[in-house]
């Protein structure tokens, strides 16, 4: 049986951080489905499929991913493409916390789904995409912290703005 696996996010937009989540994953897993799940508690920068494509450029040299996203729970995403896994990436010890809580519940739902954390490269445990928009959104540099195609759509964003 091939193995399957399902990364989740927001990725609003993608950084480094989430690209070494994702190579480091797809090493592992015979094909790995990323998945734009739209967080309603966020404001998002990018729509659903902004963010999808950005994916798909981002990651065009790693043959075993898939892109996708999903509405409703992960878990029912997972059963549909026949997942056996999620990867979750952590940045710090307080990330642990809220996985642990959201895996136990994944766990209730789809006892036969196992959770693989994976401990983001030091030089991307201070990264997030909240923090990518606000330094492009006041023209600070991002080019360390984002793909070249990421951060020329930040770029048009927030000079449109």
């Amino acid at each position: 049986m091939a193995s399957r696996a399902v990364c989740p996010g927001s990725f609003d937009p993608i950084t480094y951080g989430h690209l070494d989540i994702i190579s480091r994953g797809a090493k592992v897993f015979d094909e790995l489905h990323i998945v734009v799940l739209n967080n309603s508690s966020k404001k998002p920068a990018f729509s659903v499929n902004e963010r999808m494509e950005l994916i798909k450029e981002v990651t065009k040299d790693i043959p075993n991913i898939k892109v996708d996203s999903y509405q409703g729970l992960l878990v029912n995403y997972a059963r549909e493409v026949k997942a056996n896994a999620i990867i979750r990436g952590l940045r710090a010890v307080s990330d642990f916390e809220y996985e642990m809580q959201i895996t136990s519940m994944n766990r209730v739902l789809y006892e036969e789904l196992e959770t693989f954390f994976i401990m983001t490269n030091n030089q991307y445990s201070f990264l997030s995409s909240s923090i990518v928009k606000e330094v492009a959104k006041y023209g600070g540099d991002i080019s360390e912290l984002v793909p070249p195609q990421v951060e020329k759509a930040l770029q048009q964003r927030y000079i449109k703005m």
